[in-house]
């Protein structure tokens, strides 16, 4: 494993709780997948990307003893993980990532390139109490990628547990130096309105990561 992806899938660990497994993969070249685990009509560049997904899990997978079978996609287009496992794939040009766990219920990881984000999205995807917050830290545009890369990891283990679809304003997201609290401003099937999911994340390696688990 090359020495910088080896550095993002430690730091990736550190982040999560134990009994939590991950594994890294290249998503710029394609890796074999397993019947059940087509792409029909995927461009080149897609089909790398969703077969390093495919290649990370299996292999975060085997960690926990569930691993050796393919790992379809559902209708909405997340995996179908093994029963009683929970899981999360994420990736940025240069690695993809995956981790797997028997222990929660809900888990999200996010990994972006370390850079600004730029304004018309941060329009989207914050809301102005956020961006007022994040325009005060000493580099709003990263911080404000990171706040995107939070959001993103909440959605997940959100989604994990309801199965339901949420705009990016029905997460109200707080950092900290080195976690994150992302309160949900909505119902989520199972999930109350008003319930917090509490993260950590990092920078590595040109990098930044964001995990949690609920």
């Amino acid at each position: 494993m090359p020495e910088e992806a080896a550095a993002v899938l430690a730091a990736l660990a550190g982040l999560l709780p134990p009994g939590v497994a991950v594994a890294a993969a290249d998503p710029r070249r394609l890796h074999p997948l397993l019947p059940g685990e087509a792409l029909p009509g995927a461009t080149a560049a897609r089909l790398a990307e969703f077969s390093a997904g495919r290649d990370a899990a299996r292999r975060a997978l085997v960690q926990i003893g569930a691993g050796g079978g393919a790992i379809p996609q559902r209708a909405d287009r997340s995996p179908a993980w093994p029963a009683g496992v929970t899981g999360s794939i994420t990736h940025s040009r240069t690695l993809c990532l995956a981790a797997v766990t028997r222990a929660h219920a809900g888990l999200g990881i996010d990994v972006e390139e370390d850079t600004p984000l730029a304004e018309e999205l941060a329009v989207l995807v914050l809301s102005a109490g956020e961006r007022r917050r994040l325009a005060v830290q000493p580099d709003p545009g990263r911080a404000a990628k990171l706040a995107f890369s939070a959001k993103e990891a909440a959605y997940k283990a959100q989604y994990a547990r309801s199965r339901r679809m949420l705009d990016f304003d029905a997460i109200e997201l707080r950092l900290s130096r080195e976690g994150f609290r992302a309160r949900l401003m909505v119902a989520a099937g199972p999930i109350p309105a008003g319930t917090f999911i509490a993260g950590r994340h990092t920078r590595i390696a040109g990098h930044l990561l964001t995990a949690c688990v609920m």
